[in-house]
């Protein structure tokens, strides 16, 4: 039984790298494609990101399965990302403002991220959130892991929740550092 749910949940991994490469790639080579993914961030026009979906076997039905893929795909476009990046969703909230995690802006938008009852306002919350980031921070979002928490959000809420309350609030490693020096 352990092996089986490994399998499937290898199976998952390897499904969302493939799709963030993907919309990597294809937003690089074709201009139209990237531009109507940016207008699929919109839910009146998000029907212009469903050949993509569709091509990737996204259950186009389904909010649970179309709005994360959505949401990732428009961000990976609205950034022209070259590739997947490092940066957490908690991290980069932080690095949208000079404070950081002091910020009183930052704590705001994670509360209201954090106060969201379920995927689809999740997301509604994360568009524009993901818009400020995009165009304030310097390093590019992880893509494969935000996309992976906005699939599990139906399944464990509160762990996601956790896990981006964790990524805002740790401090690095050169934080905790300077701090046991002074």
């Amino acid at each position: 039984m352990e092996t089986t749910q490994q399998a499937l949940q290898e199976t998952k991994n390897i499904r969302t790298e493939y799709f963030v490469s993907s919309v990597i790639q294809q937003c690089k080579q074709d201009k139209g494609l990237a531009a109507r993914l940016r207008r699929a961030d919109n839910p009146a026009t998000e029907y212009q990101s469903w050949e993509l979906l569709a091509a990737h076997d996204i259950d186009l039905e389904r909010d649970d399965q179309r709005l994360p893929f959505i949401t990732v795909a428009a961000t990976i476009a609205r950034a022209k990302s070259e590739g997947n990046g490092s940066l957490r969703l908690g991290q980069a909230i932080t690095h949208c403002y000079t404070e950081g995690r002091d910020s009183t802006q930052a704590a705001a938008r994670l509360r209201r991220l954090l106060a969201c009852d379920d995927l689809p306002e999740v997301c509604r919350i994360l568009r524009p959130l993901l818009s400020l980031i995009a165009s304030k921070v310097g390093q590019t979002l992880d893509y494969t892991r935000l996309l992976r928490q906005l699939l599990r959000f139906r399944f464990d809420p509160q762990g996601v929740k956790a896990q981006w309350a964790q990524e805002f609030y740790a401090r690095s490693v050169s934080e905790q550092l300077s701090g046991e020096k002074a």
